[in-house]
């Protein structure tokens, strides 16, 4: 595609064209100049025409809703600012703490078995168990949102999985409404901004969805990393520097979102000899702007100028938040398990095929086989999260509920993996993560 100068035409699924932008100096053009560039895409004259129907696979990911990533000027700056002030009331060293719980929890499942898929055991499940408690989300909606998001990112019947997800999200609210508590939904329906109930709906939808999939691939993919090269060979369970090393070079070469950051020109633009037609989809390519050949000598540990959290004014309000989630997981996963080796050739690694994302498809390693006293989940018992408002649908204690949750999961390992043969398991990541949930 470098051939065809920054820019270059694509089909995002069959019949769903768009411009791809792989320049890295392009890219930042597009992100920052939203005079120029909108994110509203209501924009999106192929869709407004019917030449992309509604419900095609891409459109969850794409069409309009009235949140912060999607609109512009003073409407985003409203809807950002209820983002930011919200998120803002988690305290970094709470989010460790649950971090830590939940990590402790899934490490403990599958320590014993001297092997694991970390992606399906620990990467996917791990951003949610955190998230329900950020967001105070009782743990029977774990399964719905589980559900929502595997067929968004999968592209597996997107519509329906759009309307659970939907649904989902506005009887959390309904919730929050009637008990409020010290978490994000809470605080979101009380800011200022005074959001309408569609517009809260779309809003936590979009923070659940970006805390989800890129927060998982960035996990999975730091893993793969530093257990695959030899630049942090020996050093794994020696502190900090080697895996924030592996963020920053995962964040440059392997960003968790591939492709997205979806902008529509709002009107016809020449950019280096190329035709940028109005309302026509410019997706960004975070991964080929980062891998621009101009860049090569930019990317070393500690640069931290890649755009995978975007540019501009849409740039990640949670980044923060995003790179100490992954950063504990991953120092409490090798602090755990020191001795941990993939269970394959790197090279055969499987990556999950989508417009959108840089996704493993699973992680498989091998360990020691260790014993330790089993964890909590971390909505099992009085927590913090208990604290801040995480409850059931009835306003009971999150404990009772969760606790018998727990136990029934406890009744089989994740996915029902430990003896069982590898073909049995869903082929999907997401797939494997929900029979997880189910405690199949």
């Amino acid at each position: 595609m470098r051939r065809t100068g920054p820019t270059a035409p694509v089909e995002l699924s069959p019949g769903v064209r768009a411009t791809l932008v792989t320049g890295y100096d392009a890219a930042l053009h597009v992100l920052r100049s939203s005079e120029t560039f909108s994110k509203d895409s209501r924009r999106w004259r192929d869709m407004a025409d019917g030449t992309v129907p509604a419900d095609c696979p891409v459109a969850p990911m794409m069409a309009y809703r009235p949140n912060a990533l999607l609109t512009d000027g003073p409407e985003h700056r409203r809807l950002r600012q209820a983002i930011t002030d919200s998120l803002g009331g988690v305290e970094p060293h709470a989010l460790r703490g649950y971090v830590e719980q939940s990590a402790d929890a899934l490490i403990d499942r599958f320590a014993a078995a001297g092997e694991a898929d970390l992606l399906a055991g620990y990467a996917q499940p791990l951003p949610l168990l955190v998230l329900n408690q950020m967001f105070g989300c009782p743990p029977e909606y774990g399964e719905r949102l589980v559900e929502g998001m595997a067929g968004i990112f999968e592209l597996v019947d997107a519509e329906k999985a759009n309307e659970l997800l939907t649904r989902t999200v506005g009887a959390l609210i309904a919730l929050k409404r009637e008990k409020p508590g010290r978490d994000v939904t809470s605080r979101l329906i009380a800011h200022p901004a005074r959001l309408t109930d569609e517009e809260l709906v779309h809003t936590l939808v979009l923070l659940i969805g970006a805390g989800t999939e890129p927060e998982q691939n960035l996990i999975a993919n730091s893993l793969r990393l530093l257990l695959s090269d030899d630049r942090f060979a020996g050093s794994l369970s020696g502190g900090s520097l080697p895996v924030e090393d592996a963020l920053d070079e995962v964040l440059w070469t392997d960003p968790p979102m591939a492709n997205y950051a979806v902008h529509f020109p709002v009107h016809d633009v020449l950019y280096e000899g190329t035709l940028l037609r109005e309302g026509h989809p410019l997706v960004i390519s975070f991964a080929a702007a980062n891998t621009d050949p101009a860049l090569a000598p930019e990317q070393h540990p500690g640069n931290r100028a890649h755009l995978a959290w975007s540019a501009g004014p849409h740039s990640c309000p949670a980044q923060g938040a995003a790179r100490l989630i992954a950063a504990v997981a991953v120092e409490k996963l090798l602090d755990r398990l020191p001795d941990m080796e993939l269970a394959v050739p790197v090279q055969d690694l499987e990556w999950r095929p989508g417009p959108f994302h840089r996704a493993l498809a699973a992680l498989p390693v091998s360990f020691q086989p260790a014993t330790f006293q089993s964890a909590p989940f971390p909505s099992t018992g009085v927590t913090r999260a208990a604290a801040d408002g995480l409850g059931t649908a009835d306003g009971r204690p999150a404990g009772d509920e969760a606790s018998a949750s727990a136990d029934r999961r406890d009744q089989a390992p994740p996915g029902g993996r430990r003896g069982a043969p590898a073909a049995a398991a869903p082929a999907s990541g997401w797939a494997r993560l929900l029979a997880w949930w189910r405690g199949e």
